[in-house]
């Protein structure tokens, strides 16, 4: 019988390469969790899920690559969490402040850890810098494009808001973090300047 296994799939029993680096994505996350982020090393890594240093290093490259890939990836379940909380959303600008700013605050409640440790360990590295400002860049394009609707601004101007309305809404999510206030509260306070950031009436 002819084979019609594709020349690039996994063997039975092993991950593809997207699954295999997906988890030890995961497993990097469990270390620092249970661990700290000093324990993360690449060969500490590859030992915890299975496979040998030079695999951990061809998905990697370096300690900061897996840290800046651990990074997006969190980027990533935070843009997805909020795009779909959007998309529920009903149309009119409370609602819509009200959703950009629970799931802002929310998913950094839930991984404030995670993100704390990722980036202390990453610290000002070039690399850092620049996938930091790439990302804060998506979600000021995601503001301003949510938020156009009701807002009378240029778009330049809308823009800018958008930046700083991120810029509040980090140091809201850094007060609930510190215990300073609660996730409702840091959320509401949030909508509120997010609803009179716009510019609307």
């Amino acid at each position: 019988m002819k084979n019609t296994t594709p020349p690039d799939a996994p063997a039975a029993g092993r991950l593809s390469r997207a699954a295999r680096r997906a988890q030890m994505l995961d497993i990097a996350l469990e270390i620092i969790r249970e661990e700290g982020a000093d324990r993360l090393t690449l060969g500490y890594l590859a030992a915890r899920a299975g496979v040998s240093k030079p695999v951990a290093y061809e998905h990697f490259g370096t300690r900061s690559g897996l840290l800046t890939a651990m990074y997006r990836a969190l980027d990533e379940k935070h843009s997805v969490v909020l795009r779909d909380a959007l998309s529920k959303a009903p149309k009119s600008l409370q609602a819509t402040a009200d959703v950009l700013a629970s799931a802002w605050v929310h998913c950094s409640a839930d991984s404030s850890g995670e993100w704390h440790a990722i980036g202390s360990a990453l610290g000002g590295s070039e690399e850092m810098v620049a996938v930091h400002k790439e990302l804060i860049e998506e979600y000021v394009r995601l503001f301003a494009a949510t938020l156009k609707p009701w807002s009378p601004l240029a778009d330049d101007e809308l823009y800018r808001r958008c930046a700083g309305l991120i810029g509040a809404g980090d140091a809201l999510s850094m007060l609930m973090i510190n215990g300073q206030c609660s996730e409702k509260d840091a959320a509401q306070s949030f909508s509120a300047l997010i609803q009179g950031g716009v510019g609307a009436g």
